[in-house]
């Protein structure tokens, strides 16, 4: 078995070097615009920048050819601003206007195809500068893309939801999809997701699949937001295909540019076969972190680059050995991170970025006067604002990483900037913000020296209910509706399955929850998520849930506190009550919500 993987040095070894003497070449014609390193051919609209075809391994075209050509790989943006009525925003497919051959050499042939925005568009597309660029290089096994977004002063204020990298792949050839070690398997048609063979269920996006092609997947729900993942877990997915046996994967080095944090989930690969790459989404936060560019604001990001790698077996091997071999190349664009092939002034190399250093402790005086290595934490510098706020901060770039056991952290690669830095710890509630503004300049080497995080406290533990981390994962979680199953998540990942939030109306029919502190489990009294009941006619009514607690000895001087730490909360209103279910309820504000 040999994996066909050429990149640098490595496709020696594989390929011979009469292979890597191939330099790039580019063609441009008049409606196309070819990229050929003699691995593999890359063919782009001129000037609309999508990409069309990608020719690999014998196979004349990667991407589905039944699409329309602006329908195969393309970068798009969901907004919405003056005169945008669609409730979910307009699709913009940020068609270019104009090529530019940026670079053109036997090492790399780097291209540009931008649309500039003036007042004639004004409502029609989203009131952004463009500028689309797509990367190959001699001797790699792939291409890579990256995006400038600019918005001047003076030009129309608008909202983003939404920006991403899309490929749509062979349907009758890429069929099986790998998002992680534990989280991939054979998929279902596009076809089996139609009315006349599926069922569309509580939202559009999933489908109870009564009538599949393929029997195998009778009774299995298809949904693509089962598929999302963390921001922090996002460095590789794609597809396989076992004839021929190429892989297709989508590598993302870094996550400076996606918004929200390690912990926002953004979608992967779905049926299609389709492949994203999302740098900024609503999904999982809501409209808090809707981008809002003012009328009167410059803005300008770079979203990217992303590495579209290919890899194939020559003779019939495990097309699982695909999967291992992109995990490798995914480490390889790891180290090379930021790349010092990019052509552009917005996107600085390594030399023109710095790095900050230091570590974090711990000091719980309620537990003890002695501070403790905040192991495991993590620890980011984004954008300047309050703690937490980068939760929801979605216009800047971002960089995170976790401490080792003795709370040590180093954060490199970062761009030259004003930030905050940011940190959380688990098993402690709360954020930590360090005090000054941090300044990159190119070139900077900052530590930071010791940083204490004190958590919120204002006396001892009298009881508690979980671990604070972010997530629900130590609560009760149950089987899913055996109607409404997917077979990925049997065994692993079971908080994934479709419609798990209506097994509490099953478990608690008329009465609600009740946690008895020192008597009931957490881990199999404690629901996963608080949610509303769906009743008989197709409405729902909130929940009470009731936490039963004894205190023995009462000190009516002093003063008691319930903290809250939510992993999410979305379209969703928290009251509190003590004692008298009846009596005026606290409301808790979205700012009062920690995850």
């Amino acid at each position: 078995m040999r994996i066909q993987a050429w990149i640098f040095m490595e496709a020696r070894k594989e390929t011979g070097s009469s292979l890597l003497s191939e330099g790039v070449q580019l063609r441009i014609e008049k409606d196309y615009v070819v990229l050929d390193n003699g691995i593999l051919q890359v063919t782009l609209s001129n000037p609309g920048g999508h990409v069309t075809g990608i020719q690999y391994n014998g196979l004349e075209n990667l991407l589905e050819a039944d699409n329309g050509e602006s329908d195969r790989g393309y970068w798009d943006v969901v907004w919405s601003g003056e005169g945008v009525t669609r409730k979910k925003g307009r699709l913009d497919r940020l068609e270019g206007t104009n090529l530019t051959v940026v670079v053109e050499t036997e090492e790399k042939v780097e291209i540009s195809f931008t649309r500039m925005w003036n007042s004639s568009l004004q409502a029609k597309v989203v009131p952004l500068n463009f500028d689309k660029r797509y990367v190959m290089l001699r001797g790699s096994s792939g291409f890579y893309t990256y995006a400038i977004y600019e918005h001047l002063k003076g030009w129309p204020a608008f909202d983003l939801d939404n920006t991403r990298i899309v490929f749509k792949l062979a349907k009758q050839k890429f069929r099986y999809m790998a998002i992680a070690d534990n989280r991939q398997r054979y998929m279902p048609l596009p076809e089996d997701r139609s009315p006349e063979r599926g069922k569309t269920l509580a939202y559009p996006e999933a489908v109870l699949l009564v009538n599949p092609i393929e029997p195998e997947f009778k009774g299995e729900v298809d949904d693509k937001y089962l598929y999302s993942c963390e921001s922090q877990d996002i460095g590789v997915h794609g597809w396989i295909s076992a004839d021929p046996r190429i892989g297709f994967w989508q590598i993302t080095p870094s996550n400076e540019f996606r918004t929200g944090g390690p912990l926002k989930q953004f979608l992967t690969s779905h049926v299609g076969p389709t492949t994203l790459t999302v740098m900024h989404s609503t999904h999982y936060a809501g409209a808090n972190i809707t981008m809002k560019i003012g009328p009167n604001e410059p803005w300008k990001k770079v979203y990217g680059p992303a590495f579209a790698y290919l890899n194939s077996l020559s003779d019939g091997g495990d097309p699982l050995s695909l999967w291992d071999d992109a995990k490798k190349q995914m480490v390889n664009e790891v180290h090379m991170w930021p790349y010092d092939f990019i052509a552009s002034e917005d996107f600085p190399p390594a030399k023109q970025r710095g790095s900050v250093g230091g570590r974090l402790l711990v000091l719980d005086r309620y537990v003890s006067n002695a501070t403790i290595s905040a192991e495991c934490s993590y620890v980011g510098l984004a954008a300047p604002g309050e703690a937490g706020s980068w939760q929801l901060e979605s216009k800047g770039y971002q960089f995170w990483t976790k401490t080792d056991e003795g709370g040590n952290f180093t954060i490199d690669g970062i761009r030259p900037g004003d930030y905050n830095l940011y940190a959380w710890v688990p098993g402690f509630i709360g954020e930590y913000k360090f005090i000054s503004v941090i300044r990159i300049n190119p070139g900077s080497d900052i530590d930071i020296g010791d940083l204490v995080y004190e958590p919120p406290r204002n006396g001892s533990t009298l009881w508690e209910i979980g671990f604070p981390d972010r997530s629900a994962a130590e609560f009760y979680i149950p089987d899913a509706n055996p109607e409404y199953i997917n077979k990925l998540y049997l065994r692993h990942g079971r908080y994934r399955q479709y419609g798990l939030w209506e097994r509490y109306a099953e478990l608690y029919p008329s009465e609600d929850l009740v946690f008895t502190v020192g008597k009931s489990d957490y881990s199999k009294d404690w629901f996963f998520a608080q949610v509303t009941r769906k009743k008989d006619n197709a409405t729902y009514e909130g929940t009470t849930w009731q936490i039963k607690f004894l205190l023995d000895e009462v000190d009516e001087r002093a003063a008691y506190k319930l903290r809250l730490a939510l992993a999410t909360a979305n379209v969703a209103e928290l009251e509190v009550r003590v004692n008298e279910p009846n009596a005026n309820p606290v409301f808790l504000n979205r700012t009062d919500w920690q995850g």
